[in-house]
C-alpha cells in the first residue's frame, strides 16, 4: 500500500471521530510537497471560518518549498491570529491523516500559543 493511500484512509478514519461544530469548528491541515494548509472549519455549515496557507504572497516565503517545521509554527500563529479575530478560541485539532511530530506538531504547538484551545 502507497503512502498516499494510508494517509487516506487514516484521514477517513479521524473525520469520523473529529467533526467540528459552531462552538468548536475543526483546525484541519494539509501538507503538500511544497506548501501548508490550515483552515477553521465549522462542518456543521460546511464552511470555513479562518484560513491561512503558505501560497499567500503575505506568507511565502522565497524559497522553492514553504514546507518545513519553520514555516509549519508561523502558519500555526497565522491561523490563530485570524480565528481570534473571528472570536474563536477553542477548536478541535484534524491533523489530517499526518502524524504528530514534525511539521504538524509545530503548527499545533504554534496554534496553542496563539491562543487557540485544543
Amino acid at each position: 500500500m502507497e503512502t498516499i493511500d494510508r494517509i487516506k484512509i487514516r484521514h477517513q478514519r479521524i473525520r469520523r471521530r473529529v467533526t467540528g461544530t459552531a462552538k468548536r469548528p475543526r483546525l484541519a491541515v494539509h501538507f503538500s510537497g511544497r506548501h501548508i494548509y490550515a483552515q477553521v472549519i465549522d462542518d456543521s455549515l460546511g464552511k470555513t471560518v479562518a484560513a491561512a496557507s503558505t501560497v499567500e504572497s503575505s506568507v511565502k516565503g522565497n524559497r522553492r518549498t514553504n514546507a518545513n517545521v519553520a514555516m509549519a509554527a508561523k502558519l500555526g500563529a497565522l491561523v490563530a491570529e485570524r480565528s481570534l479575530q473571528k472570536n474563536i478560541k477553542a477548536v478541535v485539532f484534524d491533523r489530517g491523516g499526518f502524524s504528530y511530530h514534525g511539521k504538524v506538531k509545530a503548527l499545533a504547538d504554534a496554534a496553542r500559543a496563539g491562543g487557540l484551545e485544543f
